[in-house]
């Protein structure tokens, strides 16, 4: 029998055809919501019941989710019950005023699924981009304005409108918070303000970068606690920038010696809050927030005085994609690198093999402590933001007032004024690929980026450094050096650094804490002998001093992870602890991220006993009567 062969050129011919059939019976396909008439949110529930449930269990809707890569706090964690920022701290005191953004139509969201929360959903404020709405009595409804039959008829996938409907305003104005999402995203045709969304560019939706599944969205910015989808976004795909995390795709050996430890954010967008060409409004973000200060809004209400700026450099800092974030309750403390307290740091080393270069926004604000109890105060925005003549201090003092009582503390606690700072990761923005960093803005200037600060300086005077090896030479500029003693000789950066390059298992993992009461706590981590005898166990105490340790542990000598948990009783009821877990080896000891968790008062822990055992004694009485 003759066997049958194809060419390459007659099997994309079919391919092709295959294709041009699948897109013209796709636009042909007639549309399912046609002919809907508007019956309020029932008419997406009447077909969309499981949809609705996956919306109902996911970060966009809760505002709370787990939190895998928090180095402190609860395993769950969001603005609903726990976060703290340096814009309007928490929403605690204010859901009718914060819960604008929200998906739902104006009740909290709740982790069980009931009719009331599914019909709470609102499918249209992501799926249409004409769909406007109005408070009424604290419930969303559709601006009488709109057709909503039309509305109905005509829903689609999320743009990048819809998103940015929310996203771009968070904080209270145009691109105030995120300091790379602007409303001029939407529209705008200038390549130079974000070359991948602006439509004369690539013109992505977010959906090009942000995977979703189920209703869960993959990605998130180095203070946002949650993490809705854990899958990994990455710039280098088999669709996007093929072969550039490679480290030989940018045809440069200089650029590519770059990519396992610098981010491609870090030289692919030089500044962030630009203007773009071709709106009248300007792209400026906040960098300073300031609660001693009210003014007057466009909007009649009242509200910190911010400060903004357009065109900013980034702060560089590493990040290992794990993050430290303030939560309510926790003990506050000072930042010894940036004399502030911190409200959001990206956890890593120069050392760290997790960890790379990336680009941030850093914020700060002025905003109140309790003094005695070292915490930081969710002041009432509810309290703050009405135009009701008050004064400057009548307003603060009210707003704290209310916010201490809102947290279950004495309204008459003292508290000072202090200023707190966050860092943001920048990821949008970026430019074309001409205008990216050059060598000389990082290696022969420190207006761009400052590395020595980051780590990047000699353990020793250059010329001591230089008889350790050879005799003194003339001085030569950096590439020559670089080129001399790593490409041609070999050595480790260690060899003239306080840091290496060499590729370094991670022997001690610090994991969040478990079974926290209100006075005892689980720590966990996870260790690897990575082939030699290991000894492991957590230091631990009231601050990153520690000052006390469990007893060791062996793990052996394999190669494989090994789980490690620990103990602690004793401890004190509404303090914060610190840990982390330290892995002992012929070489020396190797540490683990510092981790925190804060115990529970003494009210959290017996309250609900007492109420349980109430609410089933005047059950157990009527059941007798």
């Amino acid at each position: 029998m003759k066997r049958r062969t194809f060419s390459v050129g007659g099997l994309l011919f079919v391919l092709l055809i295959g294709a041009f059939w699948w897109a013209q019976a796709k636009a042909q396909a007639p549309n399912p919501h046609a002919g809907l008439t508007w019956t309020g949110p029932g008419t997406c529930l009447a077909c969309h019941d499981q949809e609705a449930r996956e919306v109902q269990n996911s970060v966009h809707y809760q505002w709370m989710g787990e939190v895998p890569f928090a180095v402190n706090g609860p395993a769950l964690q969001g603005k609903l019950l726990t976060g703290v920022n340096s814009y309007c701290i928490n929403i605690l005191g204010n859901w009718n005023g914060c819960g604008n953004c929200h998906i739902g139509l104006g009740a909290k969201p709740a982790a069980e699924v009931t009719p009331a929360q599914l019909a709470n959903i609102d499918c249209l404020i992501c799926h249409h981009q004409d769909y406007k709405r109005v408070k009424v009595n604290g419930v969303f409804v559709p601006d009488p304005t709109l057709n909503m039959d039309t509305i109905a008829q005509t829903v689609h996938k999320p743009t990048r409108s819809t998103c940015l409907v929310c996203h771009a305003t968070s904080g209270g104005s145009d691109n105030c918070k995120r300091g790379d999402l602007a409303l001029a995203h939407k529209t705008t045709a200038d390549r130079d303000f974000d070359v991948h969304m602006a439509t004369a560019g690539a013109n992505l939706n977010c959906q090009a970068c942000h995977t979703t599944q189920n209703h869960r969205i993959a990605g998130r910015g180095s203070d946002l606690r949650q993490t809705d989808l854990n899958i990994t976004m990455s710039c280098s795909t088999l669709t996007c920038h093929p072969g550039k995390a490679s480290g030989t795709g940018h045809n440069n050996t200089y650029i590519d010696k770059h990519v396992a430890r610098v981010a491609c954010q870090t030289c692919h967008i030089r500044t962030f809050a630009r203007n773009a060409s071709d709106t009248t409004a300007t792209e400026a973000t906040e960098i300073y927030r300031n609660w001693t200060l009210p003014h007057l809004t466009a909007s009649g209400a009242i509200h910190p005085t911010g400060t903004y700026a357009n065109t900013i450099i980034p702060a560089y800092r590493f990040w290992s994609g794990y993050s430290y974030n303030y939560n309510l309750g926790e003990d506050a403390w000072i930042d010894p690198l940036t004399g502030k307290y911190p409200t959001s740091r990206p956890v890593g080393d120069i050392n760290d093999p997790l960890s790379k270069l990336y680009p941030f926004k850093y914020k700060r604000s002025l905003q109140p402590l309790a003094t005695r109890l070292n915490k930081l105060i969710a002041l009432d925005t509810s309290v703050y933001f009405p135009n009701n003549g008050l004064d400057a201090n009548t307003r603060l003092n009210n707003a704290v007032m209310a916010g201490l009582r809102n947290m279950a503390y004495n309204p008459a606690e003292g508290y000072a004024m202090v200023e707190t700072d966050t860092y943001q990761l920048i990821n949008h923005e970026v430019t074309p690929r001409a205008q990216a960093l050059q060598c000389a803005d990082c290696h022969g200037s420190t207006l761009q980026m400052n590395l020595p600060a980051l780590g990047y300086v000699l353990k020793e005077a250059q010329a001591t450094l230089c008889q350790t090896c050879h005799g003194s030479e003339n001085p030569r500029d950096f590439y020559w050096m670089h080129d001399k003693h790593v490409t041609d000789e070999g050595e480790d950066c260690a060899s003239c650094h306080n840091f290496t390059r060499l590729p370094q298992t991670l022997k001690a993992q610090t994991r969040l804490a478990g079974s926290v009461t209100s006075n005892s706590a689980v720590l966990n981590g996870i260790g690897n002998p990575a082939g030699v005898s290991t000894e492991v166990y957590f230091e631990w105490g009231t601050g990153t001093a520690y000052g006390t340790s469990t007893p060791r542990q062996s793990i052996g000598t394999g190669t494989n992870t090994v789980t490690v948990t620990a103990a602690l009783t004793g401890l004190t009821p509404g303090r914060t602890y610190h840990f982390r877990l330290v892995a002992v080896d012929p070489q020396g000891n190797r540490y683990g991220y510092d981790y925190s968790f804060t115990t529970l008062r003494l009210y959290q822990t017996y309250l609900p006993q007492i109420l349980n055992t109430v609410i089933n004694g005047i059950l157990a009485f009527f059941r007798l009567v």
